[in-house]
């Protein structure tokens, strides 16, 4: 959710500035746009819409200068529309911002009685205005922003450039969203996160809440909350190119369609070895409830762990999405576990239950795919992902490698408190092996599902239905198809069709059903039975032994590899990905950058 891009160094940035933002597209942005310092002045170009249209007005009149910041905006504040665009600047500074400043109504009043004007309809100007209040006061630009930060209230990431100071620039960071910075050869860099950064350098570091970071092309000065210089560790990134290209792929979200098989298989390595799996040291057979708290795709995730937990490991799990789970203020009981799950370990929704649950004595574990992340930093265990880099909006191969750490995690709980054998144990842990193999199978399926990607394009409403673990797979489908596809999409457990859902059913809503042969199986063609009898066309996905009983009650049968307990949402996911991806096509939408949606949501 908007990105940050700045270069203060000894070389031309316009050209890099308009590289580093088509590395944050992914985060999801309406308007872009870039400031420079050259001969002492602010120069800034702005666009609304798609990057190509600044791209098009650099090219008219690039921006000269070896300072500068860019910025992609998702609108919260104000219209989507060039003038809201940032970078937002006055004759002192120029200022781009991630987040929201919750007290910029007062401090707008404040600043009007002072006499600044104010251009935009953007909580971010303020942040220029006070900073330019300090300035005509003879503060140095340093003095100017850290009174202005300690005026800040929001969860925010800053970066400002200043009128006359050609080799300044100045970032700050607070609350939920993240800001890298980058260490180079007579250059330093900030950036949303390492992959704004890949192409410049490898070494980064991340502020903690409260930093604020002056850099020049020589140095960078880190600051804490208080004012005090602090030193933050600087890792290797080890992100390449090829990391966050399409390759020969159409669309990232394809290219990361195909990547699971490799993503499930480091996961799987990286913690199941020596036929033992290596997880944090956890008292499972203490614990007295798990709480999982996630948002969107990962709140699907945590939904099926909570049926795994509960079947396989016999232990109480209560899950919620992290935005309604953070105004419950829910009891926790003594010797709990809480479980948060993230992509970008970012989200701000999700770092707020983090830290109810803190509050309320609770063993915390995160799972995301960035150890750095803040999420990770104030957890007590960490498990990562192994996912590596996903930069299509709509989670595919995060999804996955989440499931495969939330299977050995559940196996390894199950043995511990002692609801599994040794040898049940590495047989169960053994089928996850085959994961990969099966994945691929599903992949040759392809042409398949792409021919029913043509039922889907011509609906306007479709319903996905599934039981147990398959329910909230049912869940994850629709949401993929209405993200990317503009569909509108439902997911129901089976068995509630009868209750509301049925009375929707014609011959122009489709009905995608995952129906397995499990012991929920003869209940889910049951459920199918009353769908068929309404006339409504539907897709079954099942394998061999269920397309024996369910061939008669469909026109489309997709059949899939046989499966188990643990592996089969993983295995029935990829097809709804597939489903997804090739209806989006069909209906020509912008499959990698959804409108309206982002990457990691680092705002209320």
């Amino acid at each position: 959710m908007c990105g940050i891009i700045g270069i203060v160094g000894n070389k031309p940035v316009g050209p890099r500035l308009i590289h580093g933002l088509e590395k944050l597209e992914y985060r999801g942005y309406d308007s872009a746009g870039i400031a420079t310092i050259y001969e002492g002045e602010i120069h800034r170009l702005r666009a609304e819409g798609k990057l190509v249209n600044l791209k098009a007005k650099f090219l008219e009149t690039p921006l000269k200068g070896y300072n500068g910041i860019g910025h992609t905006r998702w609108a919260t504040h104000g219209q989507p529309i060039e003038i809201n665009a940032h970078p937002l600047q006055n004759p002192r500074v120029a200022v781009v911002h991630n987040g929201i400043i919750e007290n910029y109504g007062d401090l707008r009043k404040d600043l009007d009685t002072k006499g600044y004007v104010f251009e935009s309809e953007t909580d971010t100007e303020v942040i220029a205005h006070l900073i330019a209040f300090y300035i005509d006061k003879e503060c140095t630009p340093q003095e100017a922003v850290s009174k202005t930060l300690n005026q800040l209230k929001g969860a925010f990431a800053l970066a400002i450039l200043f009128t006359g100071y050609e080799n300044l620039l100045i970032a700050a960071r607070q609350g939920g969203s993240p800001l890298a910075i980058g260490y180079g050869e007579g250059e330093m860099y900030v950036g949303s996160d390492a992959i704004a950064l890949a192409s410049l350098t490898q070494q980064i570091s991340y502020l903690e809440d409260g930093d604020w970071a002056v850099l020049s092309p020589e140095e960078v000065r880190i600051f804490n909350k208080e004012g005090h210089p602090v030193e933050r560790p600087i890792v290797q990134s080890h992100l390449s190119e090829n990391d966050i290209s399409k390759g020969s792929y159409d669309h990232f979200m394809l290219k990361e369609i195909y990547e699971q098989p490799r993503t499930i298989e480091t996961t799987i390595a990286a913690y199941y070895r020596n036929e033992k799996i290596d997880i944090p040291a956890l008292p499972w057979s203490e614990i007295s409830r798990l709480t999982i708290s996630a948002c969107g795709t990962a709140y699907y995730a945590g939904f099926i762990a909570k049926y795994w937990f509960e079947r396989i490991a016999r232990l109480s799990v209560e899950v919620d999405i992290a935005s309604e789970f953070r105004y419950r203020t829910p009891p926790l009981p003594e010797k709990g576990l809480g479980l948060l799950i993230s992509q970008s370990g970012e989200t701000i929704d999700t770092l707020a239950a983090l830290e109810y649950m803190k509050s309320q004595g609770q063993t915390i574990l995160s799972l995301v795919n960035v150890l750095s992340s803040s999420i990770a930093r104030q957890s007590d265990h960490v498990l990562l992902t192994h996912a590596g880099p996903e930069i299509g909006v709509a989670s595919t191969k995060a999804f996955t490698s989440q499931l495969t750490v939330l299977a050995l995690l559940v196996l390894e709980a199950a043995r511990q408190r002692g609801y599994l054998t040794e040898e049940s144990f590495h047989e169960r842990a053994q089928t996850l092996r085959f994961l990969p193999a099966l994945c691929e199978k599903v992949f040759l399926l392809e042409e398949q599902i792409k021919s029913l990607s043509t039922l889907l394009a011509k609906a306007r409403d479709v319903l996905f239905l599934g039981r147990g673990a398959h329910y909230p797979i049912a869940l994850e489908g629709a949401l993929k198809l209405k993200e990317i596809s503009y569909i509108h999409a439902e997911g129901y457990a089976a068995g509630e069709m009868k209750h509301g859902p049925i009375a929707l059913l014609d011959k122009d809503v489709p009905v995608i059903v995952i129906a397995p042969y499990d012991d929920l199986f003869e209940k889910t063609a049951s459920n199918l039975q009353e769908v068929a009898a309404r006339g409504a066309p539907t897709i079954v996905l099942t394998d061999n032994k269920g397309a024996t009983h369910l061939g008669s009650l469909t026109n489309h049968l997709l059949v899939l590899p046989m499966t188990t307990e643990l592996t089969a949402p993983i295995v029935y996911t990829l097809p709804l990905q597939l489903l997804a991806y090739h209806t989006a096509l069909l209906k020509e939408t912008d499959v990698d950058q959804p409108r309206n949606l982002a990457k990691s949501v680092t705002v209320e």
